[in-house]
């Protein structure tokens, strides 16, 4: 979501026009990668690269969203269980097995877009 459409949204729910809970579930657009280690997470569950699950810095531990891989229109729930990612620019890191239905393993990254479900 651009900058002038949150400013727009914002205004709106301010207004009364909409909820805040309308703003959270709109997309957030961005560069997501993947990581399959098998440490513990912030949630303090081990890492399974095959569990469709993601880091995500802010978003509640245990919050699921909808994922959309922006070059192939794939998409996917995933669990947000971990924190990170920690390069800039990115927005979420997802599982390798996410990654995987997601179809960018060999590219390391893609640009998705999320929401909040």
């Amino acid at each position: 979501m651009n900058f002038k459409m949150r400013m727009a949204l914002l205004a709106a729910a301010a207004a009364g026009v909409l909820s805040m809970t309308a703003i959270e579930a709109s997309a957030q657009c961005g560069r997501a990668s993947w990581y399959a280690l098998t440490s513990r997470t912030a949630s303090g569950e081990r890492m399974n690269p095959a569990a469709m699950t993601a880091a995500h810095r802010t978003l509640p531990l245990g919050s699921k969203v909808k994922v959309t891989n922006q070059r192939n229109g794939k998409s996917l729930v995933v669990r947000i269980n971990d924190r990170g990612p920690f390069i800039k620019g990115r927005i979420l890191d997802l599982s390798k097995g996410a990654a995987s239905r997601l179809g960018f393993i060999s590219a390391g990254h893609a640009k998705v877009c999320f929401s909040r479900l």
